[in-house]
Formats: structure tokens, sequence, C-alpha cells
């Protein structure tokens, strides 16, 4: 890396004070600031903006007025043994629909239609009634000209539609995304609930001690509530989606901790060695801190590579990785070395002596994890071999997997919300929310009818599209819309309205919710593998920056993508074949590509987040002149215990999402769970060391033409014998 640790390190330690009070100052201003992000983040950016779909979507919109047709749809149920004409049910429906837009004129414009004449909107019975006349719904339109603006409307109007004594459920797409984003929201304040208190149980038993445990989670709390501040100041001059939000926390969070567990980890392991306070926090930042720095450098990197993907939703979540990872990176390099160096020894204080004692950086710890690395290169095929076989059966179901868009569907089953929809759908299956549109542009108007002709060919049609409607301003403009039988496989039709032949002059574009969502996935598709390979050239150049090898890098990237493409297979086995889906209580169905995109990138950056705190340390012992197989057994020897810690707070934070009622951060934490734990014990435990041992001295090869990194620890003055009060001997291993 480009840094000169050890003069970052005397400046912290010189001015510890300052760089307290100025980081604490900073990151608590911007939590202040922050605080009304969740108000201005964006219900927007799930589709590709340069898409068909989109052209056609916003053409409507200019043509005919954002539509409001299917923002709010209320569903009636007449009471036993009477119809939908009965006088006393009709009068209170058509009181409370009246009702609407005068307590709510800011919020709520109009009544669109109903199976009842109302003073603001049409009476269409054929409509808007079932044909037994037990049930009937209003379409009622919201305010606003944007998803986000009507999303807030609907909030604040969301228990206006009850009516005492009359059974009545809310379906449409306001109530839908908002049922989506309370979901979101619920899990959040479930990880603060729940996960951070069990960290810190955890940190306290790796610690044994208050003090030296709460130094993460200062760390943690602060990186998420800066980046909320930045995410704020984001918000300005972009749209940042909703779902920034719980990813802000799940993985600053536990990047933010995991850095701080390294931190103070090595600073004890400093103190051991016998080094004076100023000395331990310096040698600590230069190496633990440019570790460190090296790790988030690699994870910011994989999450920009997001942003070559159009979807406002994927550049989101990328603002809020690099952000957030940026923000832990720097904590753990200023706030934490200068709070040690005010510490001190005193970091050890409110503990138990039995859970403190740690081993100097010299020391080759005799520890379980040191024994199993000795024991796997005695007989590296032996072990490789069938660990490989059992990676590769569980990519096998990937070739099962399937993508889609959001729907009320990532609801559990018995959600209210979902119920509604799928119950509105069911008896009015030609008003579906979700219908397949057309815009025509006609040079010759007497064409509009034959290219409908044509287009009522196109199969899965539920039924034919009805008279198109003409632009008022522009009458070449005309708009139409149908649904199909089975909105969740809609490529058939697509693609016969999109390859249909046309008069000369005319133009037909193709939307509607199935064409977004199938043109969202199209671009994911074909711009993932320039993100795949993207990440993987990123991550190898800047390992080498850090290790000076070309074999470390490229034998860490063959590894995490058999790691990724374990995960990616357990992710299709569980959501998409469904296993398990009664016990999690999710209906099997599509993985959102959106959200594969987020996965494979987190995963990807996670596993040589991990790699790196490992093979940091390796090349610190190869480089004081230990044979390649011992330099393999003494790193993970000392970084078994600190990497298994940080991947379990890291699979507290994400695992808590798992527990959500919406699939889609179910499958995230899932994948978050299946990946650390395939990389914090199979990769990194068992077939590094395979690996290393099959490699030798060829590991540590690169061209002589290529620079290699210079790294040296501040020497600081000689170490005195350490004292048993203050640095008891250790049983435990330490961290990089």
């Amino acid at each position: 890396m480009f840094i000169d640790f050890t003069r970052w390190a005397d400046m912290v330690v010189r001015r510890r004070f300052t760089v307290i009070v100025i980081l604490l100052a900073g990151l608590l201003a911007l939590g202040v600031y922050g605080m009304d992000l969740h108000d201005r983040l964006s219900a927007d950016g799930w589709d590709d903006p340069g898409s068909q779909s989109i052209r056609e979507a916003r053409i409507k919109d200019e043509a005919f007025g954002h539509n409001h047709i299917a923002d709010v749809l209320v569903l009636y149920h007449a009471p036993p043994g009477r119809t939908l004409d009965d006088p006393a049910f009709s009068r209170a429906v058509v009181r409370s629909l009246n009702s609407l837009p005068r307590r709510f004129p800011d919020r709520i414009a109009k009544i669109n239609g109903s199976y009842w004449r109302t003073e603001t909107g049409v009476s269409w019975p054929d409509v808007f009634g079932s044909k037994d006349r037990r049930y009937a719904f209003a379409s009622i339109a919201l305010r606003g000209n944007d998803n986000t603006e009507v999303m807030r409307n609907y909030r604040s109007v969301a228990g206006a539609f009850a009516i005492p004594g009359i059974d009545t459920e809310v379906a449409g797409g306001q109530p839908v995304a908002g049922a989506l984003n309370d979901t979101m929201a619920h899990d959040q304040t479930r990880v603060e609930l729940f996960a951070i208190p069990a960290v810190a149980v955890l940190l306290f038993f790796v610690f044994g001690g208050i003090v030296a445990a709460a130094l993460p989670l200062i760390a943690g709390g602060l990186t998420v509530i800066g980046a909320w501040g930045v995410i704020r100041a984001i918000t300005t001059v972009s749209q940042v989606n909703s779902f920034v939000s719980p990813v802000v926390s799940m993985i600053g969070l536990g990047l933010a901790i995991d850095y701080g567990l390294f931190i103070v980890s090595r600073f004890r392991e400093e103190l051991a060695d016998g080094h004076e306070i100023p000395a331990a926090v310096r040698r600590t930042v230069a190496s633990a801190g440019r570790t460190v720095v090296s790790s988030a450098t690699i994870v910011v990197a994989a999450s920009a590579a997001i942003l070559l993907f159009p979807q406002g939703f994927l550049r989101s979540f990328a603002y809020g990785a690099m952000i957030t990872v940026a923000l832990a990176a720097l904590t753990a390099v200023t706030l934490l070395p200068a709070m040690l160096a005010v510490l001190g020894r005193r970091i050890d204080r409110f503990g138990f002596r039995r859970f403190q004692r740690t081993r100097g950086t010299a020391e080759d710890p005799d520890n379980p994890w040191g024994r199993l690395a000795g024991w796997v290169m005695k007989r590296p095929l032996a072990v490789g071999i069938p660990i490989v076989a059992i990676l590769v059966l569980l990519i096998a179901p990937v070739r099962d997997i399937a993508f889609g868009g959001i729907s009320e569907r990532f609801l559990p089953p018995d959600d209210r919300t979902r119920l509604a929809q799928q119950h509105f759908d069911r008896i009015f299956p030609l008003r579906q929310t979700g219908p397949i549109s057309v815009i025509l542009i006609a040079d010759d108007t007497a064409d509009v009818p034959g290219v409908l002709d044509i287009a009522d060919h196109a199969p899965g049609l539920a039924a034919p599209f009805p008279k198109p409607v003409q632009a008022p301003a522009q009458p070449n403009v005309f708009t139409t819309d149908t649904v199909l039988l089975d909105p969740h496989r809609p490529d058939r039709a697509i693609d016969y309205l999109r390859s249909m032949p046309l008069p000369r002059g005319t133009t037909v574009l193709v939307g509607g919710t199935p064409a977004e969502q199938r043109d969202s996935v199209d671009a994911l598709l074909h711009r993932l593998p320039l993100m795949i390979a993207l990440v993987f050239l990123l991550t190898t150049a800047l390992m080498f920056a850090a290790f000076g090898s070309i074999v470390l890098p490229l034998q860490a990237g063959a590894l995490n993508l058999l790691g990724l493409g374990s995960t990616l297979g357990i992710l299709t086995w569980v959501f998409v074949d469904g296993h398990g889906a009664r016990t999690m209580n999710f209906t099997p169905q599509p993985i959102m590509a959106l959200v594969l995109v987020l996965i494979v990138s987190v995963i990807y950056g996670l596993s040589t987040d991990y790699e790196i705190f490992l093979l940091a340390r390796i090349v610190e012992a190869r480089e004081a002149g230990a044979s390649t197989i011992d330099a393999v057994r003494s790193g993970i020897a000392h970084t078994g215990r600190i990497i298994t810690a940080a991947a379990l707070i890291l699979l507290m934070v994400t695992g808590a999402f798992a527990l959500s009622d919406l699939v889609m951060m179910q499958y995230i934490a899932c994948g978050m769970v299946a990946a650390l734990f395939i990389d914090a014990t199979i990769l990194r435990m068992l077939l590094v060391p395979v690996t290393l041992r099959l490699l030798g001295d060829f590991s540590w090869w690169a061209p002589r033409w290529l620079p290699r990194p210079r790294r040296r620890l501040p020497a600081g003055p000689a170490p005195a014998e350490p004292r048993v009060e203050t640095a008891p001997e250790v049983v435990h291993s330490a961290a990089p």
C-alpha cells in the first residue's frame, strides 16, 4: 500500500487526544446529520434505466401522466348472506370512499373508480365487482409524481381504508411496497436488539475484559452512524434506495467490529512482547493496521465493481458498502490506536485473568489451529481431494438457479398484505397490478388497429389488448395493456411483441412490470461476467501490492471462487428448490437477480478479507526466516482463534437477518452464513495449508521486474521482560 504506516502511527500516538476528539466529534456530527436518513431514501432503483421497458414507462408518464390506477386497491367483502347492493353496506362503503379525498386532500388525489358511484370516481359494476356480487374493489389514486413521493403519502394514510364492521383487504402497489420496506426496518431493529448484545458477550470472552471488548463495539457503532451521515449527504445529489440502511448495519457493524478485533488483539500481543505502550501502538498500526487497510481496500474495490450495473438499487448498495468499509478502516487505524495509546495496559481492566492470557508475536503458539495445519500439511492430497469434491457437489445445484424480480411473494405466505394481493388477483384475474403494457407511436394512426390484432396473438396473454387510449396532447401516441396467464413467465410474450412485424413509421415499446423485471435481469446477466473478472483482477493486483507474490493472490482467488460457487449452490438448493421452505416460512421462487449481484460482491470481498489477515501473518513469519511449511503453520496458529471469533461476530450480525420475514433478506443472510462458515473453516483452515504445502516455495514467486512491497515494523526500544501482573503468559493465539 502507498501509506507510510510508521509515520501515521507516530502522528496518532503523539496527538492521541486530538485524534480522539476530532474523530468522535466528526462521526457523532455525521450521525446527528443522518438521523432523518430513512425519510430521504428512495423506493425506486430496481430497474435498468436504459431498457426498453423504462423508455416505455417514461413516454407513458410524459404523454398520459403518472399511472395511479393501482396505487391502492381496497377489496370489500359483502356481509354473509347479502350482496354488494345491500343498502346499508353500500352506504357505509360510499361514505368511506367519499371521505378519503376530503380528509386527506394532500395525500389522496381521488377515487379512480369503484363498483358504486362516488364523488370523484367512475362507477363500473362489471369491472369493479365480481360476477357473484360478493366482492368489489375500489381503485384509489395517491398524490405524487414518483414512487418515493407516492410511498410517503401512502404511509400517512395507510390506516384510513378500514371500515368498522365491514371486512376489507388492502392490496395494490403501495401496500405491497410498504410491507416490504417495513419488514426491512424491523430486521434492522432485530439486529440492534439481539445481535449487538450477543456480539458484546462474545467479545468479552475473546478478550476477557469489558474495556477491551468495548473498543471494537465503539468502533462499529461510530462507523455505522457516521456512514448514515455520509449517505444522507449523497441523497441530496442522487437517489439512494431504502435497502441501503440494513446493508450499512449488517456489513458496517460486522466489519468494523472485526477490524477492531484484529487491532486490539495485535496490541495486546505487542504488550506481551514487552514493548512500551507507544511502541506497541506503532507496531500494531504498522502490522495489523496495514492489513486492515489492505483488506478494506479490497472490499471497497469489490463493492465499486457493482457500479458497472445501471440499477439505482445496486448503486445505492455500492455507495453504502464503500462508505461504510472505508469508515471502518479509518476508525480502526486512527481512533482505536489513539484510544489504545491512552488506555495502555489498562485495556485489561474489568475482566477475568483466566481469559486474558496472550502470547507475544514471536512466540509460536501450540494450539489446535496450529496442530491442525501441521496435520493437514503432512497429508495434503488425502485432505484436499475429498474437500474439493464436496465443494464441487455443493456447486452442482447452481444448474437449477433461476432469476426473478421483487413481488408480494417475497413476504411470508401468511402475511396480511400478501394474502390481500393474492386474494384480489384470484377474484379479479384481469385486473392484476403487474400487466404487460405497450406504447404505440404511429405516423399513420390507421395502422394502430392492425398492429394490435397482431399483438393479440402473443403467447401467454390472459386476454386480448383492449382498445388503446390516445394521448391528449400527442395524437400519434397510444397505450394499452393486458395481463398474462403467468406473470412470472413472461418471456415468450415479450419476445413476440418485440419482434412482430410493424408498418413503416410505427414503433412499439413493450413495458409493464414483467418487462421491467425481465430487462433488469438481462442487464445484470450481461454485465455479471465483466464484474467478476474486474473484481478478480483488482483483488489480485491489490494482494500483490500487499504481499509481493503473484501466486498467493491467484491461489486466494481460486479458493474464493470455489467458496462462492458452493454458497450459490446452497442458496439455489434452499430457496429455488425449496428445501427448508416450511421451516423458514417462505415460498420457493427464483432468486432476485439484483440481490445475487450483492451476494457475489460481498462474499468475494469478505473471503478475500480473511485471506488477507491469514496471509499477512504467514508472510510475516516467512520474512522472519521460517520455511514455507513452518510459516503456514505459524500463521494459522496465530490467526485461527481470531479469524474464528471474527467470523462468529459476522455470523451473529448477519444471522439475525436469517430470522427475517422477507425472503430477500433471508437468502442474503443465509448466503453470508454459508460463505462465512465455508471460508473460516474449510478454506482458511484446511485448503489454504493444502494448497500452500503443494505449491511450496513457488508460493512466493513473482517476476523480477515487478516492484515488491516493503513490510517493516518500527523497531522501538528493546522490549522489557513482561511483567506477570500486566502481561501474563498467553495460551491462545493472536491476530495479525
